[in-house]
C-alpha cells in the first residue's frame, strides 16, 4: 500500500482503538471514534464532488474539529488549505481562490464574514460550520455534527504518495503562497522527524503495517506521547510538530479551546492530561509560561511540570535567557528548531546541563550556506550566506513558477530549498542566524511584509506616504511599526489611523506604533529608504 497520512492514521486506529486521539477542553475522542468521524465528513466530501487533490479550507481555531476535518481531507486523497482566522475579507478571497478551493470547513463564529465573501468564491461548492455557540447554521451551510450524524463513513481506499501536501505560508509581495510537498516524501519527513525525537525506530520506507507495529509497542509499554500545541494548528510549527508527528506514532494531542494565548490555562491543562511535550513559538509564548511559572511559585502554589519531557520551538527568536528561566521550573529538553515552511536547516538543544546560545544551531545533515556569488561559506570565515536545505524540498510554489525557480534550485548538482535566510558559519561548524535578506517582520512567529501595510495605510486620505519596519520587541520577538507623512493640510491621530488600516490587514499585521515624519525618505528612483527608516524608528521610539 502506498502512504498517505490517512493511511497511517488509519491503521493506528485498528491497532489502538480506545487510546485517546483528541482532547479539547473535555471533550476526548478516541481513535477509533476519530477514524469514524472523519470518514463521515469524506463521505459528505465526496458526496459532493470532491476527490483527489481536492482542496478544502480550514477556516477553523485550535480544536478537535481542526484535525477531524483535515483527517477527513486526506481520506479523499485531497488538500487541506490552512487559513488564517485573523485574515480579513480581501486576505481571506485571495487564498481560498488563489488555493483553489473547492469546499471550506469554518468556525460559526466566522459566519459573517463567510457570508459576505461566498458569491466571490464561485469554485467553492461547500461550506461546512462548526458550530461554537455564536451563530446560527448558515441555510446554504452544512452543520458540521449534522454531517457526522447523516452520512455513512466513506469505505477506506487506496492512495498515491504523488499526491500534493501543502502549506501556504507567507509571500514577498505579503499575500500567502502554497509550498506544495509530493505526499509520500512529506509523511516521510515527518516520520524521520518522529525517529530522531526517539519516539519510533527512524523508517528506511513508509511501510503502514510496520509503523502500526511500533505504535502498538508504544501504547503496551505506555509510552503513547501526549501533545499540547500551544501555537495555532493554521502554522506549520503547531501542525507539523504538535499534532501531525505525535499523530503519526499514535499520539493524543491536546488543543485548547480559547483563542489566544493563556499561558495558565496551558500550565493546569499540563498537569491535568499529563503531557508530555508542548509546541511553542519562542520568546512570545516562552516568557508568559516562564512569568506564569514564577508568579505560582512566589504564590506557594508552582505548577507540576513532572511529566514533561520536551518543549519544541520554531519559528521566532527563542532567547537564552527565558530558556533558563524555564529550566529553573523543571529540567527538560528544550529543542529549539530552526526552519521554515519551505525547509528544516538546524536546531539547538538545551538542558540544565546543556545551555544553548541564543540564534546559535547545529546543521541538519544535508544543509549549506552558500554566499550571494554562489560560493560556499567555509566555518569561521566571517562571510554571510544564505542557508540551503536538502532532504525534505518542497515541489514549488503553487502557482507561481518564478518565485519557485528563486527558491527551490540545484547547487553542485543537489537540489536545496533557500528560503531567504542568511546567517554566517561559526568555526565550530555551528550557524548564528542572521534573519531574512529582505525586510520580512516577524512578530510573535507570524511574518508580516512591510509593503503590505504600507499600502493599507496609505490608503487613508490623509497619509501621503508610509514605510513600515520591525523593532526589536521582548514579547513579540519584533513589533510593527510605521513612519507615515500627512497629505498637504490633512491630519490623523495615531489611534484613528491604526483603527483605519485594521480594516484591511489581520490585527496581527497593524502598526503597534505610528511616528509621522515630515518627509519618508526614498531613493531617487522612487524605492524605499529602509535604513533610513530603521535607524529613525529605532532613534526616536527605543
Amino acid at each position: 500500500m502506498e502512504a498517505q497520512y490517512a493511511s497511517v492514521w488509519e491503521r493506528n486506529s485498528d491497532v489502538i482503538p480506545d487510546k485517546i486521539a483528541l482532547i479539547c477542553g473535555d471533550n476526548e475522542v478516541t481513535w477509533k471514534e476519530y477514524d469514524d468521524r472523519a470518514a463521515k465528513l469524506a463521505s459528505l466530501l465526496t458526496n459532493s464532488g470532491l476527490g483527489d487533490n481536492s482542496k478544502v479550507g480550514l477556516y477553523l481555531h485550535n480544536s478537535n474539529e481542526y484535525l477531524e476535518a483535515q483527517y477527513s481531507v486526506f481520506k479523499i486523497k485531497g488538500v487541506p488549505i490552512n487559513v488564517n482566522y485573523r485574515y480579513k475579507e480581501e486576505e481571506l478571497i485571495y487564498l481560498l481562490d488563489n488555493s483553489d478551493s473547492e469546499a471550506v470547513f469554518f468556525q460559526s463564529c466566522y459566519a459573517e464574514q463567510i457570508e459576505s465573501i461566498k458569491d466571490k468564491l464561485p469554485k467553492v461548492k461547500l461550506y461546512i460550520q462548526v458550530d461554537d455557540q455564536t451563530n446560527e447554521t448558515l441555510d446554504f451551510a452544512k452543520d458540521y455534527e449534522s454531517a457526522i450524524s447523516e452520512y455513512q463513513p466513506m469505505e477506506r481506499q487506496e492512495r498515491s504518495e504523488d499526491n500534493i501536501y501543502m502549506l501556504y505560508t507567507g509571500g514577498t509581495t505579503g499575500m500567502p503562497k502554497g509550498v506544495m510537498y509530493q505526499h509520500g516524501g512529506h509523511l516521510k519527513g515527518m516520520l524521520n522527524t518522529a525517529g530522531a525525537w526517539g519516539l519510533i525506530p527512524v523508517q528506511e520506507k513508509i511501510d503502514v503495517d510496520s509503523v502500526a507495529l511500533e505504535v502498538k509497542k508504544l501504547a503496551d509499554e505506555g509510552r503513547l506521547p501526549i501533545s499540547i500545541p500551544a501555537c495555532p494548528l493554521m502554522h506549520g510549527t503547531g501542525m507539523w510538530l504538535g499534532a501531525i508527528i505525535p499523530h503519526l506514532v499514535g499520539g493524543t494531542v491536546v488543543t485548547l479551546p480559547n483563542l489566544g494565548f493563556d499561558p495558565d490555562g496551558l500550565l493546569k491543562e499540563v498537569e491535568k492530561r499529563k503531557a508530555n511535550n508542548i509546541v511553542i513559538v519562542g520568546d512570545a509564548f516562552a516568557k508568559p509560561i516562564m512569568d506564569a511559572l514564577d508568579k505560582a511559585e512566589s504564590e506557594g502554589s508552582p505548577y507540576n511540570l513532572e511529566s514533561i519531557n520536551t518543549v519544541i520551538s520554531s519559528g521566532v527568536m527563542w532567547s537564552s535567557e527565558v530558556k533558563q528561566g524555564l529550566l529553573k521550573h523543571h529540567d527538560m529538553v528544550l529543542v529549539d528548531a530552526m526552519g521554515s515552511t519551505e525547509g528544516g536547516m538546524g536546531s539547538s538543544r538545551a538542558s540544565r546541563d546543556n545551555p544553548a546560545e541564543t540564534a546559535k544551531f547545529v546543521l541538519n545533515p544535508g544543509v549549506i550556506v552558500i554566499t550571494d556569488e554562489g560560493e560556499l561559506v567555509e566555518p569561521g570565515s566571517d562571510k554571510t550566506g544564505k542557508i540551503g536545505t536538502s532532504g525534505l524540498v518542497p515541489l514549488g510554489y503553487f502557482k507561481d513558477e518564478k518565485k519557485s525557480a528563486e527558491t527551490f534550485k540545484e547547487f553542485q548538482g543537489v537540489r536545496y530549498s533557500f528560503p531567504g535566510d542568511y546567517a554566517k558559519v561559526e568555526v565550530d561548524g555551528t550557524i548564528t542566524l542572521l534573519g531574512r535578506g529582505s525586510n520580512c517582520i516577524n512578530t510573535a512567529g507570524e511574518k508580516v511584509y512591510p509593503e503590505e501595510v504600507e499600502e493599507a495605510i496609505k490608503r487613508n486620505d490623509d497619509i501621503f506616504d508610509c514605510l513600515v519596519v520591525g523593532l526589536q520587541d521582548d514579547r513579540f520577538g519584533q513589533r510593527v511599526v510605521a513612519l507615515a507623512s500627512y497629505q498637504d493640510g490633512k491630519e490623523i491621530e495615531e489611534q484613528e489611523l491604526i483603527a483605519f488600516t485594521r480594516e484591511h490587514l489581520a490585527g496581527y499585521k497593524l502598526p503597534k506604533q505610528v511616528l509621522f515624519v515630515d518627509e519618508v525618505m526614498r531613493a531617487p528612483n522612487g524605492k524605499a529608504n529602509y535604513k533610513w527608516a530603521q535607524e529613525t524608528a529605532e532613534k526616536e521610539l527605543t
